[in-house]
């Protein structure tokens, strides 16, 4: 498989992360709100009795919110760790009959037929690991219901905030996002590439058998997860810039712009 050697650098990566994963969500509330603002988005399209497909389920964060919310998860992760912590939690919360989970790329996402799925997700730049997301639009054809939704959470390639380092002088960090080819990611002493995708990227790769139906910015106006000491020192302008995302997360450009956008789309199959 083409850029199998990075997708193992991944699996090394999260894998050695896993252990981890969940003290570092707990301990950051600027990740604990990203992910509450894409728990909000996603209770506007999910019912119970629904079944939903994580591609990139992590730890299973995600895929413990939607069983409590009364659908069956299938969760998929590349990383060996991952899927251990994940099938930890199904045991410890007694959710075998509501939660399963697998070791499998997204980019073989299709392999999980003959399953089929209301509602296909991906949290927290998962799809940012591969440089072309048109295999996976492919992929997930194989695995939804037609009418049924793909919702994917994405990293851009503009985040204000990152784009005011270069009043600093620091193009390190205020061009990544602009390089062609990717950038080199580091988690727990593993090296990989990392890629970024706009908006218009994202709905082109997926392509006219997906219709968009919302578009979100998450931490358009305030800061990435990353830049801790913003809330640290300055609580109420954080707090300000936060209630400014909340207001605006639906809003050209604050919904294109920013840490990470969810893309929420219908697969309408054109005969």
């Amino acid at each position: 498989m083409r850029h199998s050697g990075n997708m193992d650098k991944i699996n090394d990566a999260f894998s050695a992360q896993a252990p981890l994963f969940d003290g570092i969500q707990r301990s950051n509330p600027m990740l604990e709100w990203m992910r509450s603002v894409v728990h909000r988005h996603m209770d506007e399209f999910i019912a119970p009795g629904q079944s939903l497909a994580d591609i990139n389920a992590g730890t299973g964060i995600d895929a413990l919110h939607f069983a409590e919310r009364g659908l069956t998860v299938h969760a998929m992760d590349i990383a060996d760790g991952m899927v251990n912590e994940v099938r930890k939690k199904i045991a410890a919360h007694g959710l075998s009959g509501t939660v399963t989970a697998e070791r499998r790329s997204f980019t073989e996402a299709g392999g999980a037929a003959p399953r089929m799925f209301d509602h296909i997700f991906s949290n927290f730049g998962g799809l940012n690991c591969i440089p072309d997301l048109r295999p996976v639009a492919e992929q997930l054809k194989m695995i939804i219901h037609p009418g049924s939704l793909v919702t994917v959470v994405i990293m851009p390639k503009f985040c204000p905030w990152e784009a005011l380092h270069l009043l600093r002088g620091n193009t390190d960090i205020g061009l990544r996002r602009l390089r062609r080819g990717g950038v080199i990611a580091h988690i727990e002493g593993h090296y990989f590439r990392t890629f970024y995708h706009s908006v218009g990227e994202t709905a082109a790769a997926f392509g006219k058998d997906y219709r968009i139906v919302r578009l979100r910015g998450v931490a358009s106006c305030s800061p990435p997860p990353y830049m801790e000491k913003v809330p640290a020192r300055f609580p109420r302008l954080y707090r300000f810039l936060q209630q400014c995302d909340e207001h605006l997360t639906l809003l050209p450009p604050f919904n294109r712009w920013a840490d990470q956008f969810i893309l929420t789309m219908r697969y309408e199959p054109k005969q």
